[in-house]
């Protein structure tokens, strides 16, 4: 590095730039050779925990709500309000502690976003009215919006790209789990202690605080791009000398050769630009459409049984559970089968599938509690395969912008977000039947016409488009992006297999 000193102040030559891209690029081939050692199982437990109870948190207001209606007199408006602020605030939680996760680390953000949702879960404990639930809910909802894109991104910046989907399918599998654990303390607790148990619950994420924050390495890809060399090669090393203690023969690192481009950065405009458009709008579709279905479901379900189909407290809040339950089971099979069927065939059928129980729902009127339970649980364990692996399918989509930059982050945190577009369909209703035949009717026609629009996407050549770098030009062409076609070989450039 050539240092030039004018008027007392220091000048780096643009002989800097080569040599830390240089540096990155040997410490991203280290670790893309490294083998999944019980360090990275143990950094994947810890974290996961934390988003275990994220879960569990963003769904803990869906098994307190049939007894808050009654206890508080809430209109269906004031529930949907209530429910929605979460979402609301994961909005702007994404965007926020996105943005701030690339300028402070991976660490230092989780460190904050659990502190607040715990305080805030901490604070619901003593709400006193649905205004009062709805400030907290909201506040609570930027902490957990902004928990899951970044350890998302912490995850997955660990692992090598021909291990990472299983790796990291296998981690988000704990987010429907979180969800199912807050359906079964709400059967075993919200009868017995009342509502404020559901809370208590969720103060057990504080104690991760201490490992998280002193015992855990920061991502070393996030080090290496702030130019902190040395610090990233000691996390390298630590890594490296786990797996050689277990007689794990590394092989020679592959170096590629660095994206100059890449490393000097983007801005949230890239993701309108060139190739870039055309992904992100339809991330968009997708994230809106599956959790506009699936988040109303699985938050509606416990107050719908109790309310229109008048069910004993305990019952309505078991048949929550067992929608969840079926969900978990469906984000395993997933996980498994998805690296081996692709993403796109996965994500058309199951759009299809997921459809036909919603349409079949409609049809027979949803006069029982039963129909809903068997019908709407099979449309959520469908989708509930695209929405868990949406994170890992939108950060495949951006070798360059998504995987590095903060406005990327943000964009997959805003997938969650839009998840409140569903509930303020409920504001207009005036009673419990009129609010669940107008979801219902609106959820089929959104199936079947993104069901629709996704085929003629499909018909027409593949319109997700892979950037190939060769000898400094771009040669853009049509190809198919599921995984059986590409894999990631760094963390700025993607290679398609022969």
């Amino acid at each position: 590095m050539s240092v030039l000193v004018a008027d007392g102040a220091l000048l780096r030559t643009a002989t800097a730039a080569p040599s830390h891209a240089a540096g990155n690029a040997q410490l991203v081939a280290r670790l893309e050779r490294l083998p999944v050692t019980p360090r990275l199982m143990l950094l994947r437990v810890i974290v996961g925990i934390a988003t275990f109870f994220d879960a569990y948190t963003v769904l803990a207001i869906a098994f307190a709500m049939p007894q808050l209606v009654s206890e508080w007199k809430l209109t269906p408006t004031e529930v949907g309000m209530i429910i929605s602020a979460g979402y609301v605030g994961q909005l702007f939680g994404a965007v926020l502690f996105g943005s701030l996760a690339e300028k402070i680390g991976r660490l230092k953000t989780l460190f904050i976003t659990i502190v607040l949702f715990v305080s805030m879960d901490i604070a619901c404990l003593f709400a006193w009215s649905g205004v009062s639930m709805m400030a907290l809910r909201f506040l609570q909802g930027v902490g957990t919006g902004g928990e899951v894109p970044v350890a998302s991104a912490y995850i997955n910046e660990f692992i090598g790209a021909e291990k990472r989907g299983r790796f990291f399918l296998l981690y988000e599998v704990i987010f429907p789990i979180g969800l199912m654990f807050a359906g079964m303390a709400g059967y075993f607790l919200v009868p017995i202690y009342g509502w404020q148990a559901m809370f208590i619950v969720g103060l057990i994420p504080s104690v991760l605080t201490i490992p998280l924050r002193w015992f855990m390495p920061e991502s070393p890809r996030w080090l290496a791009s702030k130019g902190r060399i040395a610090e990233a090669d000691a996390v390298v090393k630590l890594l490296e000398d786990d797996a050689t203690r277990r007689g794990t023969v590394l092989r020679e690192p592959v170096v590629r050769p660095p994206d100059c481009k890449a490393a000097a950065g983007s801005d949230w405009r890239e993701l309108f630009k060139g190739i870039y458009l055309k992904r992100t709008l339809t991330i968009w579709g997708l994230w809106v459409c599956v959790y506009m279905i699936n988040n109303g479901l699985v938050t509606w379900l416990p107050t719908l049984y109790k309310q229109v189909f008048q069910l004993p407290l305990q019952t309505s809040l078991a048949y929550g559970w067992m929608t969840s339950g079926v969900g978990v089971i469906a984000s395993i099979v997933c996980a498994l089968w998805i690296d081996k069927v692709g993403r796109k065939p996965w994500y058309a059928a199951a759009f299809l599938f997921g459809a036909m129980p919603l349409l079949m729902l409609a049809w027979l009127g949803a006069t029982s509690a039963t129909e809903i339970l068997i019908l709407a649980t099979a449309a959520y364990a469908v989708l509930q395969t695209i929405a868990f692996s949406l994170y890992l399918y939108s950060a495949e989509l951006y070798p360059r912008v998504y995987a590095r930059s903060a406005p990327a982050l943000a964009v997959r945190g805003c997938g969650q977000g839009r998840r409140l577009v569903r509930f303020w369909s409920a504001r207009s209703s005036r009673t419990w039947v009129s609010s669940m035949s107008s979801l219902r009717l609106r959820r089929s026609r959104l199936l079947a016409g993104s069901l629709r629009c996704y085929s003629q996407s499909r018909r027409r050549g593949g319109s997700l488009r892979i950037c190939r770098h060769k000898a400094g030009s771009h040669v853009h062409r049509d190809e198919d992006v599921t995984p059986r076609n590409w894999q990631f070989r760094s963390p700025n450039t993607r290679h398609l297999r022969p």
